[in-house]
Order: structure tokens, then C-alpha cells, then sequence
């Protein structure tokens, strides 16, 4: 049902994916057990990689911006899951004020917000659209390409509470990833604010995050009896850089040469002849910046200008003095000969649909966030519109569903990371729901 990959006859992972078909009422079982006394965030989306015998999250974003690029057959799961969100920040009331990314030029992320208000208006929500801008000083309409409209509105603030003119929230929902820092407006409010101020990258670390999902994919590998390196990326973490001053250079080849010999350790284990590979990025950030490719200790050694630019400074100007050296995983997914990985998309504890990031110029050991990229929405074969099929006569394996397994195990070590982050004062975090 999803479109057919040149990975489909890869005996590895198909053994990967039949124990987790097979294991699937233990999995979902187990999944449930977990959510009775963890918090899912509101929402999440999860950059995967299938190498064919790896399948791993290799990033986690906790302000997804791609919801447009989700298939439109996924709108009542969408709906549905975002029920369910809305239920754990405030059950009795039906207005969220959405504020976005200062993104006003982007219409193809203000596309995104578009889809989040619509889906949330589906749920039985009055959402209005404030913005951060200070040049937004009135009700400002944006023509999107799509042919839709946008309305955002200015935010002001009184007392402990945001209002936007007519207009008293009950909560606030954050598109926005506050990479710039948090800005004064948002703090001390008494309105819950979702994802959590800690979940910005101004306090959010991705060495933390792998490290919660260490734990996770333990516990997972033990369930279904597999080692947990097929479906955990190898990291290591280096603190002490400067790219414009030259500064940490050798930690960094250090780190790259340590986590390389591991990865090859796995790879002659298992009889795997590619070539180990590490990505090298800001531990803090997002949008594909500072982020380069190293196959050996010398490739991170006496950078070039461009290249240190490249991985000085990140979205919003932000320095990149910490970053994470992880495990590459080759994507062997492509779609019409271009090269492509999965980015699975959830509300609350649910799977909600996803898309393929497609990148033209881009190799199978390469970062595909980045220029020459496009977004092809999941698409099925049959009327089967559900993101699990299976159980439909003669379907083939849904991939899809092996998919949101390893995302929401992703989503599991994110709630965790979360948990360990928030403040002991943090009065607007959801409370836990018991599944059912």
C-alpha cells in the first residue's frame, strides 16, 4: 500500500519487519502499558532511515512544519488523534491560539500552519493565529499557494494570560521551535503552553534526547527479541567547539574516529559490506543546518572557510558550539531514481500519517534536508486508506507500519526527555491520561 521501495527484497529488514508484524498485540499492548503513565508531546514528526538493514530515527522534531505535505486521505486520523491531544490541555474549553515560526515569507510552512488550523477546526476547536512579529500590528490576511488564506493577528498580553482581540484562549499551541530563545511574552503565563517552553532548542539537546531513546530501544529489542543496533543509531557528543575560531578540532576527530570503529565493529558482525559514515550536527537546531558528512577523523579536520560558515551558526544566528556525531544510516529508498527517507507525523499517542523527503541532489550517505529536497505524500495502492492494512486479504506487509512503530518509540524517548527537562515549577504541562 505504500509505494513500492527498492529496498522491498532486502532479506534484513524484512526479517525486522516480520517480527514486528508478528509481534504487533504485544507491540500495541505494550505501547498502551507506556501511555497510562508517560505524557506523549501534542505532536511529533520523525525523520527515519531504512539502509535496508537498519531501520532508525535519526532526528525528532517536536514542532513538526510539514502537516501540508501529509496525505489528505490521513485528515479524519489527524482529527481524530487531535482529540484526543486537546483532551489531555484543557477538556472543557474549545479556543487555542496557534502561534507559528516568524516565517511570513515561507508559504509553503505557513501552508503547514494552514493544515494544523484545519485539523484542529475539525476536532471541534476555535483556533485563531497569533504572531510574534512586531510588524504584525493588525489582522494581516496571507494568500497561500494553494489558493487558501491565512489570517494572522496580533498578540497582546494581559496580566499572566495571551489574548488576541475578541478572542481568550484556553491554551497555547506552539509551532514554533524558539530557536531564537523564549521570548518574554511566553513566560509566567498561566495558560498551558504545548510543547512545554523547555521543549525549544534553547534548552533541547539531541545528544539528550538519543539517550533517552537508548533506554526506549532497550526495552523495545527485549520484547521482540532483536539487538537494539537495528534500530538505534551509535552517537557520541563533542562540547567544545568553535568552527569560526578553529577551536575543537581534534575532540571532534576524536568523536568521529570513536563512534566510525564502533559502527564498523557492527558492520563486521553482521557481515555488512557499506562503508561506515557519521553525520556531524549542531545539537541544538533544526531546518537541515550545520550539518556535514564524515567517513573518516581527517574529513573534520582543517575545514574550509565555506565549510566552517556552514556549521558556525545555525537557524536564527544561533553558534553551534555542541554537537552530535551520529551514526549515519544509508537511506536505500528512492522514489522515480531520486533518493528518499520516511518522516512519520503524530498527535498525541498516534500515528497520523507521513511523507517522503525526497532530495535529487542528494547521495544514500548524505543529510536529504537540504537544498534540492521536495515532499511526496504517502500514497497507497488500494482503497485501504487506513495507515494499517494488514489486515485486508492478500496485503502485502504494510512498511508503513513498521514505520510508526520506530517513530513512536522515538516519540516514547522524547516524552522521557521532556520529563527529565521540565522545571519543577512547570504549572501548564498536560496531565497523563490512562489509555484505555
Amino acid at each position: 500500500m505504500v509505494p513500492h521501495l527498492t529496498t522491498s527484497l532486502t532479506g534484513p529488514l524484512l526479517d525486522l519487519e516480520k517480527k514486528i508484524l508478528d509481534a504487533r498485540p504485544s507491540i500495541e499492548r505494550w505501547f498502551r502499558t507506556k501511555w497510562m503513565t508517560e505524557r506523549p508531546p501534542f505532536y511529533t514528526s520523525v525523520d527515519l532511515r531504512n539502509s535496508g538493514f537498519k531501520l532508525a530515527p535519526v532526528d525528532t522534531n517536536l514542532f513538526p512544519g510539514g502537516f501540508n505535505n501529509l496525505n489528505p486521505d490521513f485528515m479524519p486520523l489527524c482529527i481524530q488523534a487531535a482529540m484526543s491531544a486537546v483532551q489531555r490541555v484543557c477538556p472543557d474549553k474549545q479556543r487555542f491560539l496557534l502561534i507559528p515560526e516568524n516565517h511570513t515569507r515561507n508559504l509553503f510552512y505557513l501552508s503547514n500552519v494552514a493544515a494544523i488550523q484545519k485539523i484542529l477546526t475539525g476536532a471541534g476547536l476555535d483556533v485563531r493565529i497569533g504572531s510574534l512579529l512586531p510588524e504584525i500590528t493588525a489582522a494581516t490576511t496571507l494568500d497561500l499557494p494553494n489558493g487558501e488564506k491565512l489570517l494572522l493577528e496580533p498578540i497582546t498580553r494581559v496580566g499572566n494570560k495571551l489574548m488576541i482581540e475578541g478572542f481568550d484562549p484556553c491554551a497555547i499551541l506552539l509551532n514554533n521551535d524558539l530557536s531564537a530563545g523564549v521570548p518574554e511574552i511566553l513566560k509566567g503565563l498561566s495558560q498551558p503552553v504545548v510543547p512545554p517552553l523547555h521543549a525549544g532548542w534553547t534548552t533541547r539537546r539531541k545528544t539528550l534526547h538519543f539517550h533517552a531513546y537508548d533506554g526506549v530501544a532497550e526495552e523495545f529489542a527485549k520484547l521482540i527479541g532483536i539487538d537494539p543496533w537495528f534500530i538505534n543509531p551509535m552517537f557520541s557528543q563533542c562540547g567544545k567547539v568553535n568552527f569560526s575560531a578553529h577551536e575543537g578540532e581534534e575532540c571532534l576527530a576524536a568523536n568521529v574516529e570513536a563512534v566510525l570503529g564502533e559502527v564498523q565493529a557492527k558492520y563486521d558482525e553482521y557481515g555488512i559490506k557499506e562503508k561506515p559514515f557519521v553525520i556531524v550536527k549542531a545539537d541544538a537546531g533544526t531546518y537541515g543546518m550545520g550539518i556535514l558528512t564524515a567517513r573518516s577523523p581527517d574529513d573534520v579536520r582543517g575545514l574550509n572557510r565555506k565549510e566552517r560558515n556552514k556549521m558556525a551558526v545555525v537557524k536564527e544566528g544561533l553558534e553551534v558550539n555542541e554537537v552530535i556525531i551520529q551514526e549515519g544510516v544509508h537511506t536505500l529508498e528512492n522514489l522515480n531514481g531520486a533518493v528518499a527517507e520516511p518522516v512519520v507525523y503524530m498527535m498525541d499517542a498516534f500515528v497520523v500519517g507521513g511523507f517522503y523527503r525526497v532530495n535529487t541532489e542528494r547521495g544514500v550517505d548524505e543529510n536529504l534536508n537540504s537544498r534540492g529536497m521536495s515532499f511526496v505524500p504517502l500514497a497507497f495502492e488500494t482503497d485501504c486508506h487506513s495507515p494499517d492494512c494488514s489486515g485486508w486479504p492478500d496485503a502485502p506487509p504494510n512498511r508503513f507500519y513498521t514505520y510508526g512503530v520506530v517513530a513512536r518509540l522515538a516519540m516514547l524517548a522524547a516524552s522521557r526527555e521532556l520529563e527529565k527537562l521540565a522545571p519543577a515549577t512547570d504549572v501548564a504541562r498536560p496531565m497523563a491520561v490512562a489509555a484505555e
